[in-house]
């Protein structure tokens, strides 16, 4: 791996988001208007305290797997990373180099959420607002490397795309966010368990509701971290110069 050829890529990238206006918006003003829409659908319940939070780490999830899967499946139908390998550049340096990209960019992402739940929206959150940002920068980063490991089994952006329902609605749906994980059956509970967008949730919730940074939220961000490393290895291990 060269940090160099690293550095190049992100580079790249941050320059192609610079100037692609619609992408920086889904990415940065999206997650944003949805958490604001939420607010005002819930106004004067409880609910948008009770569930603001998770969603907080839901949407940019959602939007930056979106976005990363597209973005690095067109890098191959395009081309471009097939010229880029026959330069020296591993894989592990375009991908390495995607992930510092859009982490950037889901640093603004978490911050302008949060920034925007907290301080315009009112959303009550028990523990520091700086843990908040972290944990929504987790997730957000969550969905960029699992956006980046699927691009790999994709044929064409429409494939992509659809992999969103199959990958993401499953964990949104299991994650315990519409029901309690303890209080599914035994199987779904188990399948929960091995998904890293419930851990996620768990550590939002936590630190919206108790606060303090204890072991159980240690360990919730520790297993989400594992799965971000996990799944940039495995992207880098399947990912193909081109599509078949």
């Amino acid at each position: 791996m060269s940090a160099r050829a690293t550095l190049a890529t992100t580079r790249r990238v941050l320059s192609q988001l610079h100037h692609d206006r619609r992408t920086l918006a889904l990415l940065l003003v999206v997650p944003c208007v949805l958490i604001a829409l939420l607010a005002w659908v819930f106004d004067g319940t409880p609910t948008f305290d009770a569930i603001g939070a998770p969603l907080l780490g839901i949407f940019p999830f959602v939007v930056m797997f979106l976005v990363t899967s597209v973005a690095t499946l067109r890098e191959r139908t395009s081309g471009t990373l097939e010229r880029l390998l026959t330069m020296p550049i591993g894989k592990l340096d375009f991908l390495v180099g995607y992930a510092l990209a859009f982490g950037l960019v889901a640093v603004v992402q978490a911050l302008l959420a949060t920034s925007v739940a907290v301080f315009a929206l009112g959303l009550d959150v028990a523990g520091s607002v700086w843990l908040l940002v972290v944990v929504a920068l987790l997730d957000g980063l969550l969905g960029m490397a699992l956006g980046l490991l699927v691009s790999a089994f994709a044929q064409s952006e429409f494939q992509a795309v659809q992999f969103l329902p199959a990958v993401v609605l499953p964990q949104f749906l299991l994650c315990g966010l519409l029901v309690p994980r303890e209080r599914m059956n035994d199987v779904l509970e188990a399948v929960s368990d091995v998904l890293p967008l419930s851990y996620a949730v768990d550590a939002m919730r936590h630190v919206s509701t108790v606060g303090s940074l204890d072991s159980g939220v240690l360990q919730d961000i520790a297993v989400v971290v594992v799965a971000i490393v996990l799944a940039l290895g495995l992207g880098a291990a399947t990912l193909r110069r081109r599509t078949a």
